[in-house]
């Protein structure tokens, strides 16, 4: 007997009528016709199962501080920062951790099954290493956080940050984070570059920083990381978030630059919503629309994935932790619009993301952990445009978050009773 048998599933590679038996956490067949027992069964119905959805950049320490202390009035980045720093001094650790772990019953919900959260290290408190680290530990049956040793002010900008930073590492922080665009001149953000990347390599850790989250064309940190890279030999540990710079760079540069990166074996996290939303601000129009050259990056043999960012917090005042929302902006942002285009969207908030967090057991196969997801929907196109509801999400085998299937009921002559939003896509789109 099994725990749990997933009868009549279609696959984000397009299979269809597969079962998934999974015994003791682990998926432990993955073909048609499983007829022995299991403890539960869930009939898939022909709706698509998925890998659990992968945020690769969050900052939890932030989520659902919304209004506190006050409202961002211009919607920039920049005053974003600023908020925040009036928040850290007036926030408790408790405060943090209570408002961490609702975003985290809310991810269930939306079948996250991991997150690369970024943590500020530029309070000499420290409160949100602290609680991310205890909420670490109280998610870590239903989620993979992963903790990013993020210096907001600047790592060399900031008077206390470095040693702060080293302080997080030596408590469990598990990737180095950096801001080189913040600092005060390129050179500094250059330098941080390395000596961030440097403490990595000593460590054995991964990198991930945010990189040239601005418009100008002129930040160009990312060449520096890419550097660093190959100089410390960090070959596929090394993340640059956001790039948003990349986006007003001149071509002839960018031809330089991606190859450099594809050498470095450098991860790409764009982050769609946030990038639309605080670029481009001083821009009255054209009007440039903040994200990264996905499809450039993408092309080029770069893995890139999609996080999420924010929600509800000084930067963004929206979000739902839904990834197949920050799907649908990329694909729209990056006029993703092709077949292959749009599925492959669907790997960026999946497989892509997992493969930059370096998640073992990952996928849908013999031996992958039995971490799965049963959206309404036929395909990873149409979970997509629908968005669709997450109608059950199973952690280790057991299903840990369960919704009715969204059906409208009809009252019109001669038409259907009922409506499910799933079967209304095209037979055969060309």
């Amino acid at each position: 007997m099994f725990d749990l048998i997933i009868k009549n599933a279609t696959l984000p590679d397009g299979r269809t009528g597969v079962d998934i038996a999974c015994q003791n956490g682990v998926i432990t067949a993955v073909e048609a016709g499983i007829t022995a027992e299991a403890a539960e069964v869930v009939n898939a119905s022909g709706y698509l199962v998925s890998p659990p959805f992968v945020d690769p950049h969050f900052h939890m320490d932030a989520t659902l501080s919304l209004g506190t202390p006050r409202m961002n009035v211009s919607g920039t980045l920049l005053e974003g920062i600023a908020l925040w720093g009036e928040l850290k001094p007036v926030q408790s650790v408790d405060d943090i951790i209570q408002r961490a772990l609702r975003y985290c019953d809310l991810a269930v919900s939306m079948g996250l099954g991991a997150i690369r959260s970024h943590v500020d290290t530029c309070d000499d408190e420290l409160k949100g290493v602290d609680a991310l680290l205890e909420v670490r530990e109280q998610v870590k049956d239903y989620i993979d956080l992963q903790l990013v040793a993020f210096p907001q002010d600047g790592v060399l900008r900031d008077p206390t940050a470095m040693a702060n930073t080293l302080r997080a590492l030596d408590m469990g922080v598990d990737v180095v984070g950096g801001i080189p665009h913040f600092e005060r001149t390129m050179a500094d953000g250059a330098n941080s570059v390395r000596q961030l990347c440097e403490i990595a390599a000593d460590r054995g850790l991964m990198v991930d920083m945010h990189c040239d989250e601005s418009d100008d064309p002129h930040s160009r940190h990312i060449e520096t990381l890419a550097y660093e890279t190959q100089r410390l030999g960090l070959q596929g540990r090394v993340a640059g978030s956001h790039l948003t710079s990349m986006h007003s760079m001149d071509n002839y540069y960018v031809s330089k630059l991606i190859p450099l990166m594809v050498e470095a074996g450098v991860y790409a996290i764009p982050n769609p919503l946030i990038n639309i939303m605080l670029q481009g601000r001083h821009d009255t129009y054209p009007k440039r629309r903040g994200q990264t050259r996905v499809r450039e990056l993408r092309d080029a043999g770069i893995t890139v994935g999609f996080g999420s960012d924010c929600v509800m917090d000084p930067w963004y005042s929206m979000g739902t932790a839904d990834m197949l929302d920050v799907a649908f902006m990329g694909l729209h942002v990056g006029q993703l619009s092709s077949r292959e285009d749009m599925a492959w969207c669907f790997d960026a908030v999946t497989q892509n993301s997992a493969n930059i967090m370096g998640l073992e057991g990952y996928g849908i196969a013999k031996g992958c952990a039995a971490n799965l997801v049963l959206l309404q929907a036929r395909d990873k196109i149409e979970a997509i445009r629908l968005r669709a509801d997450r109608l059950a999400v199973i952690r280790k085998g057991k299903v840990i978050a369960r919704k009715q299937l969204s059906v409208s009921n009809l009252s019109l002559p001669g038409r259907p009773e009922s409506l499910d939003p799933a079967d209304y896509a095209p037979k055969s789109p060309t």
